[in-house]
């Protein structure tokens, strides 16, 4: 009944077109009442604990340095050494999407920023050069899904804080399953326009790539700042997500120069606006959560997937399918919120490894940004694109299914997930 009270109030409310935040609160309150408990005061207290936290910092800072990044000029410099380097072959501007995307995911964290940037950047192209435009939005919506795996990561921050797990062994983790996925990508890409007839550009010179490369090299060190910070303790998640807010600052307006002075308020104010939204939604999430823990869910949850407990791989399986499901009707950041206080008890207590758990259900959650009816990047794609949802959609299946595969493939094997974290010392 106490899930039943939880599930039913929640989706009533979203039914009525309350924006997800605000029902997250009904549903709490709704909860309360049916569990004889409720009190104002909890309410508020949860919801300002909700969004006081050290390690959330690192969402608004991320935020802002994607942000910088698309303005400043360091996503198009990215775009053009993949271009560069991969743009005169067969199909090759749907590579230099893909590897275009996996940079550009090792510098802001967000699925939204980098669909956004690459569709700009790259749809027109692929659109003058012959390529089907639904397919090309499809790839270009598919790439976006990295964003969120691929360290640093918005996603796996709010993972860990929600499920107190370490943020830096987590983007450790994820950075061998982002590359898988991009090559899932780079293999579906290569499928789909193997009888096209698209004619590609010509091949670049030695001298044309170095000058690309050297063009993007102050972008290009970023990440490896971030990671090597994060691998050698110089810095925690969360003061990585200053250097690269600070970092990203400064090579735009001393170094490439694109980005004035007279530009930074909106760029603050943009990034201050997506912040607010995210950090809002974490701190209605907390009630919820408190009061899932309260109402002890989690043991309700362990009855009902009794059956797979005695076998680590269907567990996982079972529960990558529940996540698909929310994921179609929810976005990212409410379904983590949500379904982490639910789901953590179940991992720890059928001794799956938390972090290994962390970065599949992160890149589950991350294909559903590009899951109909809802999916946020899907819109994003759409909008900047001009193009229409449905069209988009269509476009993104082949691609998405393959997501899904790699997923699953590394929900059967774990090892693929797990020893490479241990190679980089995750």
């Amino acid at each position: 009944m106490t899930i039943a009270v939880f599930i039913g109030s929640l989706l009533g409310v979203m039914a009525l077109g309350v924006p997800i935040a605000f029902a997250l609160l009904a549903s709490g309150v709704a909860l309360m009442w049916h569990l004889d408990i409720f009190d104002s005061q909890i309410l508020a207290q949860n919801v300002i604990g909700g969004a006081d936290s050290f390690p959330l910092l690192a969402v608004p800072f991320f935020m802002l340095a994607g942000e910088i990044m698309n303005v400043g000029g360091l996503s198009r410099r990215i775009v053009d050494l993949a271009l560069a380097l991969v743009g005169h072959v067969k199909g090759g501007l749907g590579y230099v999407t893909i590897m275009a995307g996996c940079l550009l995911s090792a510098l802001s964290g967000s699925a939204v920023a980098d669909a956004a940037a690459l569709t700009a950047l790259l749809l027109p192209m692929m659109v003058s050069a012959g390529h089907k435009k639904e397919t090309a939005g499809g790839l270009i919506a598919a790439t976006g899904v990295i964003g969120p795996v691929i360290p640093p990561s918005i996603g796996l921050v709010i993972f860990g804080v929600a499920a107190n797990v370490s943020i830096s062994k987590l983007f450790m983790a994820a950075i061998v399953p982002g590359l898988m996925i991009g090559g899932a990508l780079w293999l579906t890409w290569a499928w789909l326009v193997r009888r096209e007839k698209v004619v590609p550009p010509p091949r670049k010179s030695a001298q044309e790539i170095a000058t690309a490369f050297r063009k993007a090299l102050w972008a290009l060190m970023l990440p490896v700042i971030i990671l090597v910070g994060l691998r050698m303790g110089v810095f925690t998640p969360t003061e990585a997500a200053v250097v690269a807010a600070v970092y990203a600052l400064f090579v735009s307006t001393l170094v490439y120069r694109e980005l004035k002075l007279n530009q930074l308020y909106a760029v603050f104010v943009s990034a201050a606006k997506t912040s607010a939204i995210v950090m809002f939604l974490i701190a209605a999430a907390m009630v919820s959560a408190w009061l899932i823990t309260v109402a002890d869910l989690p043991a309700k949850v362990v009855d009902l997937l009794q059956p797979f407990m005695g076998n680590k791989i269907l567990l996982m399986a079972a529960i990558m399918v529940l996540v698909m499901v929310v994921g179609t009707a929810m976005d990212m950041t409410p379904t983590i919120l949500i379904l982490t206080p639910v789901l953590m008890p179940l991992v720890r207590a059928a001794g799956i490894d938390p972090v290994y758990f962390g970065v599949l259900f992160i890149i589950n959650n991350s294909i559903g940004l590009v899951t109909p009816p809802v999916g946020t990047v899907l819109n994003v794609v759409a909008g900047v694109g001009k193009m229409r949802m449905d069209d988009v959609t269509r476009g993104v299946v082949p691609f998405m299914v393959a997501e899904f595969l790699i997923m699953f493939l590394m929900v059967a094997f774990p090892a693929l997930v797990i020893v490479p974290a241990r190679w980089f010392g995750g």
